[in-house]
């Protein structure tokens, strides 16, 4: 089972900040079939939040952060699939919210946890 991170999940787990994500997100995640993936959109979303000093760590940080305590991995998807699937994600004018979820789509309709109550109004396998 393939599950992807949305921007906000990353940035709580590496603060190892559990109590502000779902228990049903959390036991999502800690499942032992599940295979935990960051899209290269949230690493380069991550990166722009550290720029605006919205975040504390850059996303190279964050990324092995992730890597090692929580076994995520940067995903490798092609990326014309993903910018494939996002044309048809016309619901966003947010870049990234169109491509993390475009990204997760495309990728066999894989999950992704995300908090963001839009991505859960258009995307079936949201889990929050």
């Amino acid at each position: 089972m393939i599950t992807y991170l949305d921007t906000s999940v990353a940035v709580w787990l590496a603060q190892k900040s559990l109590d502000r994500i779902s228990q049903p997100a959390l036991n999502h995640l800690a499942a032992l079939a599940t295979e935990r993936l960051l899209s290269p959109v949230v690493l380069l979303e991550l990166q722009f939040l550290y720029e605006i000093k919205q975040i504390l760590l850059p996303a190279a940080d964050i990324q092995r952060k992730l890597e090692r305590e929580f076994d995520v991995r940067l995903c490798d998807f092609s990326f014309p699939l993903i910018a494939n699937a996002a044309l048809d994600e016309a619901w966003t004018r947010d870049p990234f919210d169109r491509l993390i979820t475009a990204h997760a789509r495309a990728n066999g309709l894989a999950w992704l946890v995300t908090s963001d109550r839009r991505i859960r109004d258009v995307y079936p396998r949201a889990v929050w």
